[in-house]
């Protein structure tokens, strides 16, 4: 069946963009020793990072767009914060690229079959298709509800062509080498198929995905009664939330477009925008009149919007002038400068100074996209957080672990144990969570510390304070399984996260339909942790007992 209601506030229970800006992993990631390698300029020491909930692929991207910029040798020469290293300096010295391996880990597999297909958008071949159209129609697939129809036949197409490859692991080598799904359980393979055979239309009918339905019966659960008031409620959330926390260039139109429609970045006429964005659904088992059913529907975020990621920052600085106390541009036009900027770089890395000559004019024929020596991204089982520290290629092997604000329950002397001494570990804070008090914030930065200190990580000296993103590096000292008894875990006297009002109805009748293909009936889809309560957990509950408050509403909605 399908249904629009779900579990979590306004931010939902399934991430489908970032809610902070993205980051370069290389900068954040510790500087390697020059000692420990004996031949920097013919051996390229590798970055592991591990990311917990990263969802879109923003940091990864942001990763590889500056890549060029990063040397191969002496990475312990330090540059001031706010600075990026001169590209030109290195060249003049030789300098090459580092190896990056990303490791993946997801709450559920839409999540991965996201990062799969805005992949291979971002890598597809020039001759194939230009950079405006690649950037546009990223934009659309990342961020809109609603798509055009070229848009969506470009989905089809791609997700056809990656159900064919998931199930046979050579051909998926063989055309996408920087791609590894080895570490996968079967099932969660086959499930993965599933997924992108329903983006391909293997339920044909916008009925089958109603959207806009969808879409609107959410907020009226989320909104209540204050639905007939909804563009006061818009523009509350916006000023007095997410303005004063660093977000001033989210325009109000474009802010209240996407409340309404989900539709946050309309790059030709409003009527072009009809098709629904399959990309963005989501199964999961609910209980409808007493028995448990597999359901298909919206459950992702309806108050925030995909604005964080690429549109309230930028390298040039005049995207973010201000006249008479207004931003100049929207964080709609800003998100499109630093995607197509963002996707050039991906595409022309790797390659010496007189092949990117050609930047003014965009990509030109033959320009190649990274090898399978450059980077690969590896996904990792849906549950294996607490577990992975059991493989030895794992335990002390990352110099760098990122951990989404919905994944901070997972934080523990465990997964530390994965981080190798003198890793760093960057934790998302709910900043941008409209549904979440300034002392609620204040709160889980707080927890945020606590787990991350019982986990063996102390504050990283010299980082500079930020409410976005918390910096800690590893503490050689703290064994697994060992915990300081200054931050044994306990209940922070703070109130509970509201429960959301969706979470208190039932599936509504007039939309349940039988789900039929698409994503199968597995528990995988949907873990326990796929919930945004884990942020009440964190702010409320011990470590050792990290359930929802309210189980009965938990019933209802089959978490």
């Amino acid at each position: 069946m399908t249904t629009p209601a779900g579990s979590g506030m306004g931010f939902g229970s399934v991430s489908w963009w970032g809610l902070s800006p993205a980051l370069d992993l290389q900068a954040e990631s510790p500087p390697v020793d020059p000692d420990s390698q004996a031949d920097t300029v013919h051996s390229v020491p590798e970055l592991d990072v591990l990311l917990l909930g990263s969802v879109d692929g923003r940091h990864l991207l942001r990763t590889l767009s500056r890549a060029k910029l990063w040397p191969r040798r002496r990475f312990n020469v330090s540059w001031d914060e706010d600075e990026t290293p001169d590209s030109e300096s290195l060249r003049e010295e030789g300098i090459g690229i580092r190896k990056l391996q990303f490791f993946v880990l997801e709450n559920n597999l839409e999540a991965v079959a996201r990062h799969m297909l805005i992949f291979s958008l971002a890598l597809e071949e020039p001759e194939k298709m230009g950079l405006q159209e690649r950037s546009e129609t990223f934009l659309e697939v990342w961020g809109n509800a609603l798509l055009r129809p070229p848009v969506a036949a470009f989905v089809r197409a791609q997700a056809d062509l990656l159900a064919h490859l998931v199930p046979e692991p050579d051909r998926l080598e063989e055309q996408l080498p920087w791609l590894s799904l080895r570490a996968l359980k079967f099932r969660e393979r086959d499930a993965l198929e599933a997924v992108f055979r329903f983006w391909a239309g293997s339920e044909k009918g916008p009925e089958a995905f109603p959207m806009s339905r969808l879409w609107d019966s959410r907020l009226r659960h989320y909104l209540g009664s204050r639905y007939d008031a909804r563009r006061g409620v818009s523009d509350w959330d916006l000023r007095m939330k997410l303005h004063d926390r660093g977000a001033q260039v989210i325009h109000t139109q474009e802010f209240r477009r996407w409340r309404d429609t989900g539709v946050a970045f309309e790059l030709r006429d409003s009527s072009a925008y009809h098709v629904p964005n399959r990309t963005l659904a989501s199964g999961r088992l609910l209980s409808y009149r007493g028995e448990r059913v597999a359901a298909r529907g919206y459950w992702g975020d309806i108050a925030t919007g995909p604005f964080v990621a690429f549109g309230i920052e930028a390298d040039d600085e005049s995207l973010l002038r201000t006249s008479n106390g207004q931003p100049v541009k929207t964080a709609g036009e800003i998100t499109q400068h630093n995607v197509t900027e963002m996707l050039h770089e991906v595409a022309t890395w790797g390659h010496n100074p007189e092949e990117q000559q050609h930047a003014e004019g965009g990509l030109e024929p033959g320009t190649a996209a990274p090898t399978s020596e450059s980077f690969t991204i590896h996904f990792l089982p849906l549950d294996s957080a607490q577990t992975l520290h059991h493989k030895s290629c794992y335990n002390g092997r990352f110099q760098l672990l990122y951990v989404a604000c919905g994944m901070v329950h997972l934080l523990s002397p465990e997964l530390g144990a994965c981080v190798a001494p003198g890793g760093n570990l960057i934790v998302e804070l709910a900043r941008y969570l409209v549904d979440v008090r300034q002392e609620q914030l204040q709160g889980f930065h707080t927890r945020v510390g606590e787990l991350a200190q019982a986990a063996g990580f102390s504050p990283q000296a010299g980082a500079r304070p930020s409410e976005t993103f918390a910096r800690f590096c590893k503490s050689p000292e703290l064994a697994v399984g060992s915990t300081d008894p200054a931050v044994e875990p306990r209940t922070l006297p703070l109130e509970v996260l509201a429960q959301p009002l969706e979470a208190r109805s039932p599936a509504p009748k007039d939309l349940t339909e039988p789900l039929q293909g698409g994503t199968p009936r597995s528990e995988p889809c949907q873990p326990p942790s796929a919930s945004p309560g884990s942020l009440s957990r964190v702010l409320a509950l011990p470590q050792g007992a990290l359930l929802l408050p309210n189980s009965e509403s938990d019933s209802k909605t089959g978490v």
